[in-house]
Parts: structure tokens; C-alpha cells; sequence
């Protein structure tokens, strides 16, 4: 398997794959969507929109054009099947491990998730994963399907083991999904209190980070399949960046379930790159932090 750089790339993203620390990738898959489909479409319009915000993040203190970052684009999916579009993410996120850069990934439904941990897992025995979002995810089954975007952390806790999953801002589920989360996993309810606490906690452990842009609030973002009510304002989600650049072992990040076409007005889509930009510095800076070391 082999990259090549895209025509159209995330901001200033352009370096060749070899060269690289970090990969960004999108995954065009809205397989399983329950409610109102179009996150296939997030990763495309993430980039037009992307020129449309500065390469210079005040919040970091850091420019994107000083870091070694490639986009190898949109995956080649086949449309509408689940199990062989979820092994071609498997394998790009292997070959990104394997090569040792790391991933960020833009979705797609929250599904897509599931192979990224799967391949981090293998590459990294003591992962635990920082998960944000407004729905718990944690159904075995849904819909008649054990893969599911409303079931993809059930399903990563079977690999990846009891009290390694820390979810943040979480408001809707079944009551089973909550019953089960009090006996193998951290999950605060409605905000990121603790997130700091967490942080402490596994600063010496790999963590990859999954942000479902539903965590913040409708009001904030309303281009996304499954929107609920109470969520988050971005000034948390900045505060939980603070947080993340205190983590001392990075190893992969995404965000998922953005829906551009669900907001014409494109503030939903501004919120995921200016989202994709700090978490790629974000990791970028944790890389060098350890190079160094």
C-alpha cells in the first residue's frame, strides 16, 4: 500500500507521505446511519472550507506550515459495504502505524472509529482512548447490526478492556448503555468536568482521541446527523485542548459525524476545521515534545 499526496489538501498540508509525522485521511462512509445521512461528504468540503481559516493557531502558539503533515485524502470505499469499507480503514491506519507517523482522521459516521483502534491497539498494547461526544455508543447491537455507529465503543471495549475508555459529555443512550458504562468504563455525563483529572491519570499511557462533533450543542454546530440538545459551547472544546497538550503520549485523533449539507450557512463545517487544525498541532507538538526526550 502506498500514498500519494492529493490535489486537494488540508490547508497547508501538502508535505509527501514519506516525509511526514503526521497523516490526515477522511473516510467517505455514512454506511450505517440511522437518522439523516451525508457525513460522507465531510471530508471534501472540510478542505475547501479549511482555506477559509489561518494556518497560525493563537491557541497553540504554532503554524501548520511548520510542521511535516501529509493528507492522502478521501479512502476509496465500496459504497454501502459496512465490513469491507471498515478493512480498508484498517489497513491505511496499519500502514500508517506500521510506518510510524500518526493519524488523524476526518469521518464519516463514528463507525469508522472502530479499525483506527483496532489498528492502534496492535501497534500500541496499553492504549486507552479519550472519547467526546453527546451519545454513549455503547449498544452491542442496533438496528439488527453489530456494527454500528451507535455501537463502535461496545465493540472497541472488547479489545481494548475494561476501565481504558474515558467518555466526556455524553447526554442520550438506553439505560442499558449507561447500566453497563458504571461497570467497565469512566463516563462523565453532560460536560468535561474531570477531563483534567483524566488527563493527569493517563499522561504516561498512548491515548487516541475521538471527537463526535454532536458533543457540542446544536445551537454551536447544527450540521450533524443525530443532534441533542445541551451539549457543549467551543470555548469547552478549547479547554479540552488545553487539557489533551498535557498528555504525553498522543497516538491518534479524529472527528466525525460532521454533515456539511445540514448547514448551508457552512458554520458547522468552519467549527470542524478550525477542530482539525488545533488537533493536528495539537499532535504534532506532543510528537516533537517526545522526539526530544
Amino acid at each position: 500500500m502506498s500514498f500519494k499526496k492529493v490535489d486537494l489538501s488540508f490547508q497547508s498540508c501538502k508535505s509527501e507521505y514519506d516525509d511526514s509525522d503526521v497523516v490526515i485521511f477522511s473516510v467517505p462512509m455514512d454506511w450505517t446511519t440511522s437518522f439523516r445521512p451525508g457525513t460522507r461528504f465531510a471530508g471534501n468540503q472540510v478542505r475547501v472550507d479549511s482555506f477559509g481559516i489561518e494556518w497560525y493557531s493563537p491557541y497553540r502558539e504554532a503554524n501548520l506550515r511548520d510542521y511535516k503533515t501529509s493528507d492522502i485524502g478521501d479512502l476509496e470505499l465500496p459504497i454501502g459495504d459496512v465490513e469491507n469499507s471498515l478493512k480498508v480503514v484498517y489497513e491505511t491506519s496499519k500502514k500508517i502505524y506500521e510506518d510510524d507517523k500518526f493519524p488523524i482522521m476526518i469521518g464519516g459516521e463514528h463507525l469508522v472509529t472502530l479499525p483506527v483502534l483496532q489498528a492502534a491497539k496492535e501497534k500500541y498494547d496499553n492504549l486507552h482512548v479519550i472519547h467526546l461526544d453527546a451519545h454513549t455508543d455503547l449498544r452491542e447491537s442496533f438496528f439488527g447490526r453489530e456494527l454500528s455507529h451507535a455501537t463502535f465503543m461496545y465493540h472497541a471495549h472488547k479489545f481494548l478492556g475494561d476501565h481504558t475508555i474515558y467518555q466526556f459529555g455524553i447526554r442520550s443512550g438506553d439505560q442499558h448503555e449507561f447500566d453497563w458504562a458504571k461497570k467497565h468504563i469512566y463516563q462523565r455525563l453532560f460536560d468535561f468536568e474531570g477531563l483534567d483529572k483524566a488527563v493527569e491519570k493517563l499522561k504516561n499511557v498512548p491515548v487516541y482521541i475521538t471527537i463526535d462533533i454532536d458533543v457540542l450543542d446544536p445551537s454551536v454546530v447544527s450540521g450533524t446527523g443525530t443532534p441533542e440538545p445541551g451539549g457543549m459551547q467551543y470555548k469547552d472544546v478549547l479547554w479540552a485542548f488545553e487539557q489533551f497538550e498535557k498528555l504525553g503520549h498522543i497516538v491518534g485523533c479524529d472527528l466525525v459525524e460532521l454533515n456539511p449539507y445540514l448547514d448551508p450557512s457552512g458554520a458547522s463545517t468552519a467549527v470542524a476545521v478550525k477542530t482539525i487544525r488545533e488537533l493536528t498541532l495539537i499532535l504534532q507538538k506532543n510528537i516533537s515534545k517526545n522526539k526530544s526526550t
